[in-house]
């Protein structure tokens, strides 16, 4: 069973610093057997962040729909695991207020860092949370998933125009205001053809993200573990779609020669 210092001391060994900006994607029932649980593993993370800023996904584009359409970010559940859910109850944590793809974080900053998500458009719009990870040199941590957990590469095909990734027409949405308005928000919702889940496909870059040396392989209780760069991973992957900008969904294999022609 880990310790609270037996995970610290991980999160050390992994090169992170007390000032870093991580967002975390998990699976609590790969990090194993815990003394206190996922409580503990919370604890941890934000301990050890206590200088920069600690995120999570806080998703809920599972339950939210054109009929299930009022989101209060007070209430509405996380749909994205155990650690979300109860990293949002805790105390001097804030939510953004995008109805789908809202995030939670604690640190200093973090009120100012969620600003104006109610205004955007789409999942991962660009200049939004998702997509500021990389002006802030954010590090992203898959602890027991892959990069089919990985959000920020929602957000990089955003910025770069990636067709075929929404719904043709907006669901409207209503967002509860702090001070308890309600606010009506358009916004298109994932969407291909080709594939139920647009993130599948997002696997097929990690041999690259390896290769370029913009992730790593790291590990935290049980859970094997990837420790990301997003600057880096946006460069790579823009590398890579500049080639052919829907490889991802329309390709079953990314050449090699796609990211290894600048080393």
């Amino acid at each position: 069973m880990y310790t609270k210092h037996d995970l610290a001391e991980q999160l050390r060994l992994m090169g992170l610093e007390h000032s870093d900006a991580l967002m975390l994607h998990s699976s609590m029932k790969a990090v194993g057997e815990v003394d206190g649980g996922a409580d503990t593993v919370i604890d941890v993370f934000m301990e050890y962040l206590s200088g920069g800023l600690f995120m999570t996904p806080a998703h809920t584009w599972a339950q939210m729909s054109e009929t299930y359409n009022i989101f209060d970010p007070r209430t509405e559940p996380a749909c994205v695991g155990i650690i979300p859910n109860l990293f949002l109850k805790r105390p001097g944590v804030v939510r953004s207020l995008h109805p789908t793809h809202s995030i939670a974080v604690y640190g200093s900053s973090a009120a100012e860092y969620i600003q104006g998500e109610e205004n955007c458009t789409t999942p991962c719009t660009p200049g939004g949370c998702w997509d500021r990870l990389r002006n802030i040199h954010a590090k992203i941590l898959l602890l027991g998933v892959t990069h089919i957990r990985n959000t920020f590469i929602h957000s990089i095909e955003e910025v770069l125009d990636v067709p075929e990734r929404f719904t043709d027409k907006p669901v409207l949405f209503q967002v509860q205001m702090p001070d308890n308005s309600i606010m009506p928000v358009s916004m298109y919702r994932h969407y291909n053809r080709h594939t139920a889940h647009i993130s599948e496909s997002f696997d097929k870059l990690s041999e690259a993200f390896f290769e370029r040396g913009v992730a790593k392989r790291v590990v935290f209780g049980d859970a094997e573990g990837i420790l990301c760069d997003a600057e880096g991973l946006f460069q790579v992957t823009s590398q890579i779609l500049s080639h052919e900008l829907n490889c991802l969904i329309e390709r079953e294999n990314i050449p090699r020669e796609w990211w290894v022609s600048s080393l």
